[in-house]
């Protein structure tokens, strides 16, 4: 059985998540994004996210084949508290399982930095992508009909939303995942490499 393994980014690993998510760019309207960023660039968005949010990699034996992220909702202070998600992964490793496990482990950081929302935003149509979010519970919130134009084409774009952490008065601060002790992160990490590897 092959080994594999969810980790933090490391830089050495950017042009491999770079290769990933070139061909969403290219050949689908899956990500609004129209050209391939540098490595430079696309480095300095990596090293940015991961200065606070979670950006996890999954291995298969060593070879990054998957990596999922979340960046900050809107700027306003009151909206600190919730999170938008991403993942890719290679077209090799879609509907193996990995998606939703790498997604969970995300999701369970993110209650680490007391994070209470999350959300996903899908283009349409995206029935795997749709479907994980319904197995994990999300909640459909709505549709931005005709939001983007892409591929000689308008898309409508749906968003979801879950909420991971009980609702406090006021809410517990917000934590740098970066701050966070590497035993509970480690404890994490741990529960989904065992989901991981024992599929």
């Amino acid at each position: 059985m092959k080994e594999r393994n969810i980790r933090f980014v490391e830089e050495k690993d950017i042009k491999s998540i770079l290769n990933i998510y070139k061909p969403y760019i290219e050949n689908t309207s899956i990500t609004f994004e129209c050209k391939v960023p540098s490595l430079e660039s696309f480095k300095e968005r990596v090293n940015k996210i991961s200065s606070f949010y979670p950006y996890l990699v999954c291995e298969v034996d060593n070879k990054v084949i998957g990596y999922a992220y979340a960046t900050k909702v809107r700027e306003r202070e009151a909206y600190q508290w919730n999170a938008e998600l991403s993942i890719y992964l290679d077209d090799k490793y879609i509907s193996m399982g990995i998606g939703k496990i790498l997604y969970m482990a995300l999701i369970d950081l993110l209650k680490l930095q007391n994070i209470y929302n999350v959300y996903g935003v899908i283009t349409l149509p995206n029935e795997k992508s749709v479907k994980l979010h319904n197995k994990l519970e999300f909640r459909t919130l709505g549709v931005f009909k005709n939001t983007g134009y892409k591929a000689d084409a308008w898309h409508d774009v749906i968003w979801f939303e879950k909420n991971i952490t009980p609702y406090n008065d006021p809410p517990k601060p917000l934590t740098n995942i970066n701050e966070i002790s590497k035993t509970d992160i480690e404890a994490v990490l741990s529960i989904y490499n065992q989901k991981l590897n024992s599929k």
